[in-house]
């Protein structure tokens, strides 16, 4: 029985959506929600944005709010909360670091422009090879 469900949300489309199908097939768990700011970008990335703020951590907080206020909105939905927490680094790898704590990481299968995907990689398929819970991509 799943108990703990991590949902990793960017705020697009197809993380919203994995959100929906993580409240819909697992009505009883717990459900949080993980937002990772800071990792790589086209621009020398939204880390060296948190760095040179004079408040990282509000940064940090402002940089996650709409996806927050996002997935609270979902949930409402749903007549389920969610639990939200931020990570700050490389996507990928912070999801696959916290998804031991779960039963089951859901994600959605890409985001971004097809430059943000090859510069930064597949945040999805890497999740998907390396970590040491099942996961499911929703599309």
């Amino acid at each position: 029985m799943v108990e703990r469900v991590l949902v990793a949300m960017d705020g697009s489309e197809l993380s919203e959506r994995a959100l929906r199908y993580a409240l819909d097939v697992h009505r009883d768990a717990d459900v949080t929600v993980l937002h990772v700011v800071g990792g790589p970008s086209g621009m020398m990335g939204a880390a060296t944005g948190i760095a040179l703020a004079d408040d990282s951590e509000e940064r940090v907080r402002e940089l996650s709010e709409d996806v927050f206020e996002r997935a609270g909105a979902i949930a409402s939905e749903h007549g389920l909360a969610v639990t939200v927490e931020t990570e700050v680094g490389s996507p990928a790898s912070r999801i696959v670091e916290r998804a031991g704590e779960f039963d089951v990481v859901v994600i959605g299968t890409h985001s971004g422009s097809l430059a943000d995907r090859l510069l930064v990689g597949n945040v999805a398929k890497s999740v998907f090879q390396h970590s040491p819970v099942p996961v499911t991509v929703v599309r």
